[in-house]
């Protein structure tokens, strides 16, 4: 995941962390989409229905190439002339790239925010962070200090930048490396772009449809697939959680293997404490529902597995 260290001493701990109140660094870059056409240039772009938004809002949306397929997983922050797209570290690039590709006879600028994002997550993150700055629903900036409230699957989440890392610890969050970090984000559903999807993928394949795209508003692109699936059709694959019956964490890209049929492959892979057991992420074919038991099967080995929904975790209690 990024650059962030596989561990700060002490997995275990910094699990436990990330469902209270853990500290990860380092997995999410932010641009702004600036000037007086951001608000309609992105409606015309991007799934999520910006105009519909308020001014300080913040939702989830997607950036599809125009035959539907995914190029970008993204948050949008909604401003009165300014919308941020808060993107995986690793797509901020090709994101930008992308948007700016569509930049045609428009009044807009895309910025990169060079502020490292800080994100507290678990049942504790809004009352770490509230010790620090001013908490708010949705997104707010004052004093050059920018604060997210964008939730982690059934997880808190919120993500600060312009504060420092150790101000945001001496409010009682904890750091969380890699290990600890990529379990919590399997258990919570919430996929990577360029793993768990990827530019094959069709939107309905995510489970990120309801909360990202909109279909009462105008074209964006790719809305023709999007729009033709969800009104007649349905899509082949999904992804879906993997929780093994047996004590081995199998490799990414072992095969998903059911009634002597390949279903998919496991895209991600973690050890939760909460479920006492390894757990899977990957797009699994359709006839693989929840509660149905499979193979995974590599080079070097072979396990058993059950299929389960995302997120596979719910909400840790306040406590």
């Amino acid at each position: 995941m990024s650059d962030l260290p596989e561990s700060y001493g002490d997995t275990t701990a910094e699990y436990l962390a990330g469902r209270s109140a853990g500290l990860v660094e380092g997995l999410r870059s932010l641009f702004w989409v600036e000037g007086p056409d951001a608000v309609s240039f992105l409606q015309s772009i991007i799934t999520q229905d910006i105009e519909a938004m308020a001014a300080g809002q913040v939702s989830r949306s997607m950036l599809l190439e125009p035959r539907g397929k995914l190029v970008s997983l993204m948050w949008v922050l909604r401003g009165e002339d300014r919308v941020g797209i808060l993107v995986d570290q690793s797509m901020a690039e090709a994101t930008l790239e992308a948007l700016a590709g569509w930049r045609f006879r428009v009044d807009v600028e895309l910025r990169p925010d060079a502020r490292s994002i800080l994100e507290v997550w678990g049942a504790k993150a809004r009352s770490t962070v509230a010790r620090v700055v001013d908490m708010v629903e949705g997104w707010s900036e004052a004093d050059s200090v920018l604060v997210i409230d964008a939730p982690l699957g059934p997880l808190q989440r919120v993500l600060v930048a312009g504060v420092d890392a150790g101000i945001i610890e001496e409010a009682g969050a904890v750091r969380v490396g890699a290990i600890a970090a990529e379990t919590i984000r399997i258990e919570t559903g919430e996929p990577v772009m360029g793993r768990d999807v990827d530019h094959n993928t069709i939107p309905q394949e995510s489970g990120l449809v309801d909360v990202s795209v909109s279909f009462s508003k105008g074209c964006y692109l790719g809305q023709e697939l999007v729009a033709r699936i969800n009104t007649r059709g349905r899509v082949n694959r999904r992804l879906a959680g993997l929780q093994l019956q047996d004590s081995v964490v199998p490799p990414i890209g072992a095969t998903i293997v059911g009634a002597d049929r390949e279903l998919g492959r496991i895209t991600s892979v973690g050890e939760s404490l909460e479920l006492r057991a390894p757990i899977a992420m990957g797009l699994v074919r359709r006839e693989a529902q929840s509660g149905t038991v499979v193979s995974l099967e590599w080079d070097e080995g072979k396990a058993s597995a059950l299929v389960v929904d995302l997120p596979m975790v719910g909400a840790p209690r306040d406590g």
